[in-house]
């Protein structure tokens, strides 16, 4: 490597470690996803232009040297291409579509990864033994290939289901049937590293199993435990990217791998604890899948609920001070962020004073809701987490839910028998006066009725979330 390589590969790695950290918050993101960005951008351009390599005469000449201009034009080309289809994929994606548009992407990182593992076995195809790969090289190969093929498959299954255009799948004894085609993935690749072999037909068999496995592996894991899965999928991307790295002795690969890595696994374990569940018990029968919803059991309230109309709650939120709002999935399916942000306004200009209770898990990736606000310009500081918000409940004239369900369900706290028992969730329960905006009386991806809803400080504001919303807004401007 040259020592201007080198160089641009220090920048490029600083870039991603400030980017990473400024993504950390919602003020800082986009900036620092321009100097992450920047920095890759340095990293391409140094290794298509100031690689080196080493002659059989001994000489070092720089690489472009010695590539013809057409495997060039075909490279540039391909970065290009690549380049515009993800501007134009990312500018038209709407923000209730990102969680689809992140697992898309990450599978396009796990697919790149198969294929580069694929590439740098097909060379050692046909070489004599004193120049075949080591048992390492053919190892970080296999792994290349196995873990890309894992989530290129979970992330398209993860878009599919996201997406509407998959159901859960539930078979007989399918954590059985996914442990054993792992162990079996695991013993056949090391079984090819021990045999010394060039078979392409092992490696395809190899593939296909893997293929199959990430496919398994997402396929019976329900919406609400999308985020979850979402996360893990990415540190898989990135760890997929680690190891090519390895291969390539690629110093940005393998530290920008590292970093996603690491950071996914980190968010993957920081939304299994907000929802109070061991990541094992996510993979392997949650309660986030359609086969659990259809068997769980009916709520135990038998109570009544208290309806409301737009008119009346119009009234509550008029004469409040401290005004709580709780998006959930519901507000993104119903593309309502505009018009909950229209209402904000309109409260903060009659003196009212109103957050935004963000929980972790809401909606179907990590960061949804902050995400989906963001893009109606809903002002940073007036989000506030889980932690921070549930001491202020108390104090809370109205709290006004929009599609949330399971997150804000008093069960998580009284009822052990409860499938969300101990996850933590908005104590919106605490408020003086809480409206929830619901479709429906149907039960959330946890398949139990929300004991808040029988409350005697909950009326229910049934209807389409826009559609509430804008009549709740109309009916504040006529006050």
């Amino acid at each position: 490597m040259s020592i201007a390589l080198g160089i641009i590969y220090l920048i490029a790695t600083i870039t991603f470690v400030i980017g990473l950290k400024m993504l950390g918050h919602p003020a800082t993101a986009k900036k620092g996803n321009l100097i992450s960005g920047t920095g890759m951008v340095l990293a391409i351009i140094g290794t298509l232009f100031l690689q080196e390599k080493v002659l059989e005469t001994g000489e070092v000449v720089p690489l472009f040297k010695t590539v013809s201009i057409f495997v060039y034009s075909l490279i540039i080309s391909a970065i290009l291409l690549g380049s515009i289809i993800g501007w134009f994929m990312a500018m038209k994606v709407k923000m209730t579509k990102m969680p689809e548009l992140v697992s898309l992407f990450n599978g396009f990182g796990g697919g790149s990864s198969l294929l580069i593992g694929l590439i740098e076995f097909s060379k050692n195809v046909g070489v004599d033994d004193a120049n075949k790969a080591s048992s390492a090289i053919v190892t970080t190969i296999l792994s290349a290939i196995i873990i890309g093929s894992i989530t290129f498959t979970g992330s398209i299954v993860a878009w599919a289901k996201l997406d509407g255009s998959m159901k859960d799948l539930r078979l007989p004894n399918y954590n059985l049937i996914n442990n054993i085609l792992f162990l079996a993935l695991v013993a056949f690749g090391a079984f090819i590293v021990m045999m010394n072999t060039d078979s392409l037909i092992l490696i395809y068999i190899l593939l296909i199993a893997s293929l199959i496995y990430g496919y398994l592996f997402v396929a019976p894991i329900g919406g609400a435990d999308m985020p979850v899965v979402i996360s893990l999928l990415n540190s898989l991307t990135g760890i997929a990217a680690a190891i090519t790295g390895i291969l390539y002795g690629n110093m940005v690969m393998l530290v920008g791998g590292i970093l996603v890595g690491s950071a996914g696994l980190i968010l993957t374990f920081a939304m299994c604890k907000a929802m109070n569940r061991s990541l094992s018990n996510v993979v392997f029968g949650a309660f986030g899948s359609s086969g659990d919803v259809a068997v769980a059991a009916v709520g135990k309230t038998g109570g009544s609920i208290k309806k409301t109309s737009a008119s009346d709650a119009a009234v509550m939120l008029n004469y409040s001070t401290n005004v709580v709002i709780v998006p959930g999935y519901g507000l993104a399916v119903a593309q309502a962020q505009h018009v909950i942000h229209e209402l904000e306004e309109l409260l903060t200009r009659k003196g009212v004073n109103v957050k935004y209770a963000i929980h972790p898990v809401a909606g179907r990736m990590p960061g949804h809701m902050n995400v989906l606000l963001a893009e109606s310009n809903v002002s940073y500081d007036k989000l506030v987490e889980m932690d921070d918000i549930n001491p202020q409940f108390p104090n809370t004239d109205v709290v006004l839910v929009v599609g949330a369900n399971d997150v804000v369900n008093p069960a998580a706290h009284t009822d052990p028998s409860s499938p969300i028992y101990g996850m933590p969730i908005l104590n919106v329960e605490n408020a003086k006066n809480i409206i929830v905006n619901k479709r429906s009386m149907n039960a959330g991806y946890a398949g139990i009725e929300n004991e808040l809803f029988y409350n005697q400080k909950t009326s229910m504001l049934f209807g389409d979330a826009k559609a509430a919303l804008t009549e709740l807004v109309s009916e504040l401007k006529n006050m």
